[in-house]
Formats: C-alpha cells, structure tokens, sequence
C-alpha cells in the first residue's frame, strides 16, 4: 500500500464542513489510524448512527476521509482517513478566514479539555507542557519555522498509529501554533 500523503483542504467550503465539532472528533479518530464504523463513530460523539452517516458523507464528498475495505458482515462498511495528516490552508477571503478560526478555536478547545483530564497522579502529568514563545522572524523565516515544526513532528510520528506502536507508548496530543501578530512590516 502506498504512503498516504497529507489532505490539504483550502476550499472555504470543506473547511466549514470540518468546522462541526462531532466531525472534528471523528476526524481526530480516522487520522490517528483508526478505522471505524459510522455505529462507532456515533458512539464517540452521542449522535446515532443514521446523523453520522450523514455526517460521513459530507466528509466524504470534500475529500477528508473515503470508505475502507468491507470488513466482512456487509453491513456496515468502515471509514478511514484519506491521508496521512489533515492541514487547513485558507486564509485568502472571509468565509475561509472565519470557518479556520472556528476550527482553530475548537481544537484549541479540544487540548485545553486534554489538559484538564490528566489525572493529579497520572505518572505521565510530568511530559504535559504549554509553552508561548514570541519570536521576532521575517516571512520567510516564519515559512520554515512552520515547516521544521511540521517536519519535527512528522520524525516522531514513524508510521505509528493504534493498531502499530511500541509497547509502553501512549498517544500524545499536540498544537502547534504559528501566528503572525501586530501590523506587517511596509515591505511586506
């Protein structure tokens, strides 16, 4: 089986259809490896099974997530992701600029709950860290800042997902953030 490449999506369109928190949540499911059942999803997510194929489908028509091989029954045939990562790349109009945001603030949202979840005497609590920096970069720095990080974590991924990974390894979650602020530079 070829490598899966990464999803990009830069329609405004798809990128208000990932905007959905109980799609958000089975996105972060099929990108973690997993293959599951629109029964399974539903489940993850409170929803029945019926909303989340609808749900799937939506996904589907935008290119994020496909149909995996039968698992046997018939019945109900599983979901997967369509690639190896899922990168959201519009910010060119309005509508882009508001569904990205949305689905920043929702994912943010997501790790802040991961935070709070860790147990007091979780003998992992010592790996949790936040940490803001404010770095003062040029464009084109900032265009590899993002690129190094991407690649960083691409090097400890190693093909790893829940079915493959070393004994002793627990799933971790990250966010990395690059964000311009203040007014651009006149040279811009």
């Amino acid at each position: 089986m070829a490598k899966k490449k990464p999803v990009v999506i830069t329609d405004p369109r798809a990128i208000r259809a990932l905007a959905h928190p109980a799609r958000q949540r089975v996105m972060d499911e099929l990108y973690d490896g997993n293959v599951l059942t629109a029964t399974e999803c539903a489940e993850l997510v409170g929803l029945t099974p019926s909303a989340m194929s609808y749900h799937l489908r939506a996904l589907e028509r935008w290119g994020i997530i496909e149909r995996a091989e039968d698992s046997g029954d018939g019945r109900e045939r599983p979901w997967r992701s369509r690639g190896a990562s899922l990168m959201i790349s519009s910010q060119s109009n309005n509508v882009g600029r508001v569904a990205s945001q949305t689905i920043m603030r929702t994912t943010a949202d997501r790790v802040l709950e991961q935070f709070e979840q860790v147990a007091a005497d979780d003998p992992w609590d010592d790996v949790s860290s936040l940490s803001r920096s404010r770095l003062w970069l040029t464009h084109e720095e900032a265009t590899q800042f993002g690129e190094e990080l991407r690649d960083l974590v691409d090097r400890y991924k190693k093909g790893r997902g829940p079915a493959n990974h070393p004994a002793g390894s627990r799933m971790i979650s990250t966010l990395l953030a690059v964000v311009p602020t203040g007014k651009p530079p006149q040279d811009s």
